[in-house]
C-alpha cells in the first residue's frame, strides 16, 4: 500500500489559517492596527475603500522594519512578540501568534513600505496569494504603510458571502472602536471612500469616549476606580437614567485587550438591580488590569475570549466597584451610629406608676406533649365519619381553564362574524383591558397591544407609498449618533421620511429633527430615533428594516396603559383591530385578546 499522508503546501496551509484569523475586512484592520500599536506608533491612519472590498490601507509612525524583517514578517508563526512558551504567560502586546500577516497575504494582494529610524532608505515588498512578487528599496518615512487590495481575490466563495457595504463598514467601525478606546494617547483617523469618519486626537479616556460616541455619553458616565491586590478596575459606567433596551456600548478591556465575558456582564448588571427596568442595558467602559500570568488569552485566534484564574473573586470586585460608583453618584445620606457626645434620651419607666397596668402573663403547661395524646382512639374510628350520608360523594372542584389556548385563535374568516355580533357597548377594566360581549361569550382585549397592531399595519402599508403626515416642531432638536449608528442612519433616511420624520444632516454624525410623525405627542424624538436606529442596525434585509422601524414607532405611539377611553374610542379601536391582518398577536408575538366562552362563565357561576 502506497503512502497517502503528505504535507500541505504553505499557500494552502496559509489559506486554512486565514479562515480562522481573517473573516472579513474588519479582521484585517484589527490585526494591522494592533501591530501598529505594538510598534509604538503615536499616529495611525486607516483608509478604506468600498468597506474594505477594494482597498484597506493602514499607515503608522512606529519603529518600522528592516529589509530582512519585512520579508520574514509574512511567514507563518514569525513574530517579535514572544520567543518561548513561557512568554505566553507574560504577554504585554496585542499580538503574539505570528499568523496575521501570513493569513492576510494568503487571501489578498499586499504592498508594504517600511523603514526604521536607523536606515536611510526603506523597503517595498509586494505579495499576492502568499507569494512574493517583488521587493525593492524605496524612499518612505519611518514606520509602516500596509496596503491590502482585492481581499479574498483567490477565494471567491468567501468574497461572495461578504455582507453589504453598510454592514461591513459597521463591522469595521466596531473593530476600530474596540482599539481606539484603549489607547486614548494615540491619534487615530479613519477615512472611507475619501470621507473622514473619525479624527480622534490624543487625550483622556473620557474625551475619547465622547469623541467616538458623542457628548451625551460623556455626560451620562460615572467614574469607577478600585484597586486591590488581585486586580485593578477603572473606567466608567452609565447613570441609571441612561439605560436603553439595546445599549451596544458594553466594553470590557483586560490589560488593554477587548474581551467578551457574559459572566462579568452579569456582575455589572447586578449592581443596577432595582435601579433600571428589567430588560434594559446600561453602557459601560471598564478596564481591568491583572497579572498576565493569571489569565489565558491563547484560546481563540480572535483573542476576544479570556480565561481567568480567579474569575469568581474578580466578579465580586467588579460588582462592588460598580456599586461604589453608582453609590457616590446617588449621594444617599448614611445613618450615623456614633452617639459619643450626644444628649442622653431618658427611658420611660412605669414600674412605680400604679395608673399603668402590668404586662399580661402567658400560662402554659410544661408537661404537655401532643404526641402522647390522641383526639380519636383507634377503636372509635367510626365516630370520625358520623353524619355523612351513605353513598354521598364529594363535589369535584371546578378546574381552572386557560383561555389562551388554540380555541381562542380567531381565524380571518370568522373575524367579520365576530365584529358583526359584538355588543355596541364596551367596558374598560383598570385602564388596561377592553371588555365587550360577543355571541360566543366575553371578549377581553389588551388596549395597548391592540393599538400597537393597528399602528404597525398602518405604518407597513404606508412604507413604499406616500409619506405619513408630518408634525413640524416649533423648536428643532438635534441628535448625535456614533459613527456606526450614522452608517445605519444613512440607510434609513428614505424610510424615516416615509414614516413622517423631517431630518436634516448637519454633518459630524449629527441630525436636526425638524418634524415628527403626527400622533406621537409627548415622545422624546431623540430617544425614539436612537431606539429605531439600534433596532434596524441588527437587520440586513430591507423588509426586516421596514418591520423594525414600524414596530418601534408603533410601540411609541400606541395608546398607553392607564389612558381612559370613552365608548366611541373603544369602538374605534376594536373595529380597526378586526380590520388588521392578524387580530391575535402583536408584531413581537404577544397575545392581544382572548374570549371567555359563555359555557365556561355559566360553569364557573353554576
Amino acid at each position: 500500500m502506497s503512502d497517502i499522508i503528505h504535507l500541505l503546501p504553505d499557500s494552502v496551509a496559509n489559506q486554512i489559517a486565514a479562515g480562522e484569523v481573517i473573516q472579513r475586512p474588519a479582521s484585517v484592520i484589527k490585526e494591522l492596527v494592533e501591530n501598529s500599536v505594538d510598534a509604538g506608533a503615536t499616529t495611525i491612519h486607516v483608509i478604506v475603500v468600498d468597506a474594505g472590498r477594494t482597498s484597506i490601507q493602514v499607515i503608522d509612525d512606529g519603529k518600522g522594519m528592516s529589509e530582512t524583517d519585512a520579508r520574514l514578517a509574512f511567514e507563518r508563526h514569525a513574530t517579535s512578540k514572544i520567543s518561548q512558551a513561557g512568554d505566553l504567560f507574560a504577554l504585554r502586546t496585542m499580538g503574539f501568534r505570528g499568523e496575521a500577516l501570513a493569513s492576510i497575504a494568503a487571501v489578498a494582494q499586499v504592498e508594504l513600505q517600511t523603514r526604521t529610524a536607523e536606515d536611510e532608505i526603506g523597503t517595498k515588498i509586494t505579495l499576492a496569494g502568499s507569494r512574493v512578487t517583488g521587493q525593492e528599496p524605496v524612499s518612505c518615512p519611518v514606520g509602516s504603510n500596509f496596503k491590502i487590495d482585492n481581499l479574498f481575490f483567490n477565494v471567491p466563495a468567501r468574497r461572495k458571502f461578504l455582507k453589504t457595504n453598510a454592514t461591513e463598514l459597521n463591522n469595521i467601525l466596531t473593530a476600530f472602536e474596540r482599539i481606539v478606546l484603549v489607547y486614548p494617547n494615540i491619534h487615530f483617523t479613519l477615512h472611507h471612500n475619501g470621507v473622514e469618519m473619525l479624527n480622534l486626537r490624543a487625550g483622556s479616556t473620557r474625551q475619547r469616549i465622547a469623541d467616538v460616541f458623542g457628548k451625551q455619553y460623556s455626560q451620562d458616565l460615572l467614574p469607577v476606580e478600585v484597586q486591590t491586590a488581585m486586580c485593578k478596575v477603572s473606567g466608567f459606567v452609565g447613570k441609571p437614567e441612561s439605560a436603553r433596551k439595546k445599549s451596544g456600548c458594553d466594553y470590557f478591556f483586560v490589560n488593554g485587550r477587548f474581551m467578551k465575558h457574559a459572566y462579568f456582564h452579569k456582575a455589572v448588571m447586578k449592581a443596577y438591580d432595582r435601579l433600571v427596568p428589567e430588560g434594559m442595558a446600561v453602557p459601560y467602559f471598564l478596564f481591568i488590569e491583572v497579572d498576565p500570568g493569571e489569565i489565558d488569552v491563547n484560546i481563540h485566534p480572535t483573542k476576544t475570549e479570556i480565561k481567568f484564574e480567579n474569575e469568581q473573586a474578580i466578579w465580586q470586585i467588579l460588582s462592588a466597584a460598580v456599586r461604589d460608583g453608582i453609590g457616590k453618584f446617588c449621594e444617599v445620606p448614611s445613618i450615623d451610629f456614633d452617639t459619643q457626645g450626644q444628649p442622653d434620651i431618658p427611658v420611660f419607666d412605669n414600674t412605680h406608676d400604679s395608673s399603668y397596668s402590668a404586662a399580661p402573663r402567658v400560662n402554659y403547661n410544661p408537661d404537655y406533649n401532643p404526641f402522647k395524646q390522641s383526639h380519636a382512639p383507634v377503636n372509635q374510628w367510626e365516630s370520625l365519619y358520623e353524619g355523612l350520608e351513605q353513598g354521598a360523594t364529594r363535589e369535584e372542584p371546578v378546574q381552572q381553564q386557560s383561555f389562551f389556548d388554540d380555541d381562542n385563535i380567531i381565524e380571518p374568516q370568522s373575524a367579520t362574524d365576530i365584529l358583526s355580533e359584538k355588543s355596541p357597548a364596551h367596558y374598560q377594566y383598570k385602564g388596561k383591558y377592553l371588555m365587550t360581549a360577543v355571541k360566543s361569550g366575553l371578549m377581553i382585549i389588551d388596549q395597548h397591544r391592540a393599538s400597537v397592531r393597528v399602528l404597525y399595519d398602518r405604518y407597513i402599508s404606508q412604507q413604499g407609498g406616500h409619506a405619513l403626515s408630518t408634525q413640524t416642531l416649533l423648536f428643532p432638536e438635534t441628535v448625535q449618533f456614533s459613527p456606526s449608528e450614522a452608517v445605519t442612519m444613512q440607510q434609513l433616511l428614505p424610510e424615516l421620511a416615509s414614516l413622517g420624520f423631517d431630518l436634516s444632516d448637519l454633518g459630524g454624525n449629527t441630525y436636526a429633527v425638524n418634524g415628527v410623525p403626527a400622533g406621537i405627542d409627548g415622545i422624546n424624538p431623540q430617544s425614539l430615533l436612537r431606539e429605531m436606529v439600534s433596532s434596524a442596525g441588527t437587520s440586513d434585509s430591507l423588509s426586516s428594516i421596514h418591520s423594525a422601524l414600524a414596530v418601534k414607532l408603533a410601540q411609541s405611539a400606541a395608546i398607553p396603559y392607564g389612558q381612559i377611553l370613552n365608548n366611541d374610542e373603544m369602538e374605534s379601536i376594536i373595529n380597526e383591530l378586526f380590520s388588521c391582518s392578524n387580530v391575535n398577536y402583536t408584531p413581537d408575538g404577544k397575545a392581544i385578546l382572548c374570549i371567555l366562552p359563555q359555557g365556561d362563565i355559566e360553569h364557573l357561576l353554576g
